[in-house]
């Protein structure tokens, strides 16, 4: 039987991931699925525009291959993260947090009262396009959709005790490289002011029952990680396969391509 991402995140033990922005597509997803060793994925609507039917097919797509998937976005708008959880995704997360405050107003726009101001439409997929009564639905999605808030600025760092005593928050989730910039040492991924951070990250964690994950740029930095409790490594995106790839077969036809 399928599981969420919550659910995995609820039993514990690592849950690998990937992103996707540039390139939207069943094919994609469906490659990661056939390769195995993958529990799901994240649209990336913070740096790229990913449509409704977009998000549907991706959803779709991930449900075929035994994964889940979620969004991150920017938290700018109660309404795009109430479409987002309509699409069918197993839950959003929000980018650039500035605070515990800030990121209890992400919470709020994700959930139904009473913990949340969650508009109501039984319309889509989460309520099974109107087969779920307005009391089930209710129910099932403030239980059922992870919510989480990444920790990559100073104030989310600060504050990130607090974020990770917030009821509704599931995942606390680094970002490295904007943390890395908000620290000082922009693209310095294995600086001790930048693992000092992580590991403040990390005890919050801890101390709350909370998991936390991140964005591993590089097979150290997520041994460190692990090492550390992070419980959900994102390693790389479609883009990154695609670099890789391309300049595998020129390296491996590498007399078809002469250096200039």
């Amino acid at each position: 039987m399928r599981k969420t991402l919550k659910q995995r995140l609820e039993e514990g033990g690592t849950i690998r991931t990937f992103a996707i922005g540039r390139v939207v597509h069943p094919v994609v997803i469906e490659m990661y699925g056939l390769a195995g060793g993958f529990h799901g994925f994240w649209l990336d609507l913070e740096h790229a525009f990913i449509s409704t039917e977009q998000m549907v097919m991706a959803s779709l797509a991930a449900k075929a291959h035994d994964m889940d998937c979620f969004v991150r976005l920017a938290p700018s708008s109660y309404a795009t993260v109430t479409q987002c959880l309509e699409t069918g995704v197993g839950g959003v997360m929000a980018a650039q947090i500035q605070s515990a405050d800030h990121a209890e107003q992400f919470v709020q726009w994700a959930k139904f009262a009473p913990r949340g101001q969650r508009g109501l439409n039984l319309s889509g997929r989460d309520a099974n396009y109107t087969h779920k009564t307005a009391a089930q639905f209710i129910a099932d999605a403030n239980r059922e959709h992870m919510t989480a808030i990444q920790i990559e600025t100073l104030g989310s760092l600060a504050d990130a005790d607090a974020i990770a005593a917030n009821d509704a928050v599931d995942l606390l989730f680094i970002g490295p490289a904007d943390l890395s910039i908000a620290l000082g040492v922009p693209g310095q991924f294995h600086t001790d002011i930048l693992w000092e951070a992580i590991g403040k990250v990390a005890a919050a964690c801890r101390k709350h029952g909370k998991a936390w994950g991140a964005v591993v740029p590089d097979p150290k930095f997520c041994d460190r990680a692990m090492e550390l409790g992070c419980r959900m490594p994102t390693m790389g995106n479609e883009v990154g396969v695609m670099r890789r790839g391309i300049e595998w077969f020129q390296t491996a036809f590498g007399s078809q391509f002469p250096k200039s």
